[in-house]
């Protein structure tokens, strides 16, 4: 994977939130493909379904972070396995995918659009 990638934009999404994973390859990867429970090392960002607002940004801290694929949400888990490293990912997570639908975290009852960028995969 290149290392000139900026960080993606995410347009704000029209319609209703979907119930299901949506799995879409922005840009397909050659290099070595997630499989479950791997180990990956990613750059993503994560805005808000409804509001198109941010939450969170691996490239505001701009480094990569690496961690297993199990102690992730279940959209993650779900939905990076099979992308290939050098790929670019949106993941449009339902909240029962995500962190559930109560009020227990601050992003519960919300659906989540991940745009990942696979970098390494071990």
């Amino acid at each position: 994977m290149t290392d000139d990638r900026t960080k993606p934009e995410i347009d704000a999404p029209t319609g209703p939130a979907p119930a299901d994973l949506v799995i879409r390859d922005i840009i397909t990867g050659d290099g070595a493909e997630a499989k479950p429970g791997d180990n990956v090392t990613v750059h993503y960002v994560g805005v808000e379904y409804t509001s198109g607002e941010e939450f969170d940004s691996s490239w505001n801290r701009g480094e990569t972070i690496q961690f297993p694929l199990r102690g992730l949400i279940q959209g993650w888990q779900d939905g990076i396995p099979g992308m290939k490293v050098g790929g670019r990912r949106e993941l449009v997570i339902p909240p029962h995918l995500a962190y559930g639908t109560g009020g227990g975290h601050f992003l519960g009852g919300k659906t989540l659009i991940f745009i990942i960028d696979l970098v390494a995969v071990g």
